[in-house]
């Protein structure tokens, strides 16, 4: 059974400018919702847009997984007017309704996660819907505009533990199979399966207030899933880490980058100690890769601008537990798996809001001794699980 799903963009967005491409605790928008998709059991996703820069970074960024398309939207289905059932329609006659489930996932949702899309996936395989979608509970009292309650007796208020609430649907996932769909021409049909998720994901991104709190949200849930252990994996950023985020050029071409030869015995003190080391990059340099080369350092990744998604991978791949990582970083591309990591570090050069997240603000400066710093920070405080 082919399950597909595709996440609609569109270039335009007046509430918030560029909203789908602009950094939401450092990775675009719309990448939360593509990660936890590629991690579910959906076969293909695609990413529908009218916009070129999103169609050239997800097809460079994201080859790491077969599991991720990109097709072009057209204008008309992609203005202010348009709807998303009309874009669903656009899209199904485009890939020859080639499905036979089709989920429809939303990037101003990006709380969700491939548990919640499994979920609705399984109301319309396993337990026989023709279409799911996903819904919160909520335990607000609900008014009409004429001044009547709509949910709950005024005289005989209940508590909130004995109030089942209402169900709110959220606009995080739909899912309907094929003949439904094309019966219907709808993102649902009749005979619908509600799945449940987590009251934080009720808010959708519509306003810069939205951002705000679903950005706070994200980043107090990934904290929360952390729970330090013995370091295992050091992953490193590259510039504003190992050197001071300064390069000369001669004209298209790198010269130089100066690293500090303290934090390369760093490293192989840590190596010498069973510390595992990545580099991840979102630059693709020669010099560093020649560095790299000398350090020792086999498991570099370079160009790489979703590091979280790819670290993730990494792990499941590899069955390694993000507590028994630690992550150095600087810049906003860190921020993400910096909160998601057992222990972060940051130099004391870095981003204002970098240094808001670190687990540990360095006394070094980055290319002047903040990997050593980390490094006997590491080695000592793994003594403690050796002992």
């Amino acid at each position: 059974m082919k399950k597909v799903a595709i996440i609609p963009l569109r270039k335009g967005s007046k509430s918030i400018k560029g909203k789908n491409k602009k950094k939401l605790l450092g990775r675009p928008l719309f990448s939360w919702v593509l990660e936890e998709a590629i991690f579910s059991n959906l076969d293909e996703i695609y990413i529908f847009t009218d916009d070129e820069d999103i169609i050239d970074f997800v097809n460079k960024h994201y080859q790491w997984s077969t599991k991720v398309k990109t097709l072009k939207r057209s204008d008309e289905n992609a203005n202010d007017v348009a709807s998303t059932e009309s874009a669903l329609l656009e899209f199904s006659n485009l890939i020859n309704h080639n499905f036979d489930i089709l989920c429809l996932l939303q990037a101003t949702s990006p709380l969700t996660i491939s548990k919640d899309i499994n979920a609705c996936l399984n109301k319309v395989i396993v337990d026989g819907y023709s279409s799911s979608l996903s819904v919160v509970r909520t335990h607000r009292f609900v008014w009409s505009e004429d001044g009547n309650p709509m949910n709950y007796d005024v005289f005989n208020r209940p508590r909130r533990q004995d109030f089942n609430g209402l169900l709110i649907e959220n606009g995080a996932v739909y899912a309907i199979k094929k003949e439904s769909f094309l019966n219907s021409k709808n993102r649902l049909s009749p005979n619908i399966g509600l799945v449940e998720m987590s009251e934080d994901t009720l808010t959708e991104i519509d306003t810069e207030n939205d951002w705000i709190v679903v950005e706070q949200l994200i980043k107090n849930r990934l904290q929360h899933q952390r729970t330090a252990k013995q370091i295992k994996y050091l992953v490193l950023d590259v510039d504003g880490v190992f050197t001071n985020g300064r390069v000369t050029f001669s004209k298209d071409v790198e010269l130089s980058k100066e690293f500090d030869m303290r934090d390369g015995m760093g490293l192989e003190i840590l190596r010498e100690h069973g510390v595992q080391l990545l580099v991840m990059t979102s630059e693709d340099s020669e010099l560093v890769k020649q560095r790299m080369k000398k350090l020792k350092i086999a498991a570099g990744y370079y160009g790489i601008k979703d590091k979280y998604a790819l670290l993730k991978s990494i792990a499941l791949n590899k069955s390694i537990d993000f507590n028994h990582i630690a992550y150095i970083g600087d810049d906003i591309n860190d921020m993400a798996p910096m909160c998601a990591v057992g222990w972060s570090f940051t130099p004391n050069n870095a981003m204002t809001k970098i240094k808001a997240i670190a687990d540990i603000t360095l006394n070094k400066e980055s290319g002047n001794g903040a990997i050593r710093e980390a490094s006997e920070f590491i080695i000592n405080y793994n003594k403690r699980y050796e002992c």
